[in-house]
């Protein structure tokens, strides 16, 4: 019994993720190999997969084949089916629900400073992004949202300590400053660009 190839197929026919454990549970009960055999051929296969435009990657769900970042423009061209396009208050919200979390519907629209949709909580919970994990402890009982190993699978991380850092963030928004016009900012930061 080759396991390499038995998990490297398994991983390729797969239609989510799977971690170990779930391939391991594949195999017959008396054949089944340890989890650390499994974890060596996924480590031997990824290897494998290095230098080729298909890599196994580990997201929160477990390991699955993917197509490597840098020519992902290149296979959406294969399909018709634009991608969903989300409004920037749902994007708001799912951002301050990851960083947040666990948050109440009253706690984002105190941060966004606007009543947010039901819609928007409504798409999210459907998309499997976000989930009730609880209620808090105040008269009404408010839900309590946080983010699904769903959310992480779409985004392409394995956990949320791989969101960017706030202050990434706010590097993205920065306008490009010429030299003079980033040390007049500097010393004078209350004028704009």
């Amino acid at each position: 019994m080759d396991i390499k190839h038995i998990v490297e197929a398994l991983l390729f026919a797969a239609h989510r993720p799977m971690s170990c454990k779930q391939i391991q549970q594949v195999f017959p009960e008396i054949e089944q190999p340890e989890l650390a055999d499994i974890q060596t051929a996924i480590d031997a296969i990824a290897a494998d997969y290095q230098p080729r435009p298909i890599e196994l990657k580990l997201v929160a769900s477990g390991y699955r084949f993917q197509v490597k970042a840098e020519l992902s423009h290149w296979v959406a061209r294969l399909f018709e089916e634009k991608p969903p396009k989300y409004s920037r208050a749902l994007m708001e919200t799912l951002a301050i629900i990851a960083y947040r979390q666990p948050v109440t519907r009253g706690d984002i629209e105190d941060i966004r400073g606007v009543s947010v949709s039901s819609s928007i909580i409504q798409t999210l919970l459907e998309r499997e992004w976000i989930k009730v994990i609880g209620q808090k402890a105040v008269p009404g009982r408010p839900a309590l949202y946080g983010t699904t190993k769903q959310f992480l699978d779409y985004f392409n991380l394995s956990t949320l300590t791989e969101l960017p850092t706030l202050a990434e963030i706010q590097q993205l928004d920065e306008p490009i400053l010429d030299n003079s016009t980033a040390q007049a900012h500097r010393e004078n930061p209350q004028t704009t660009a």
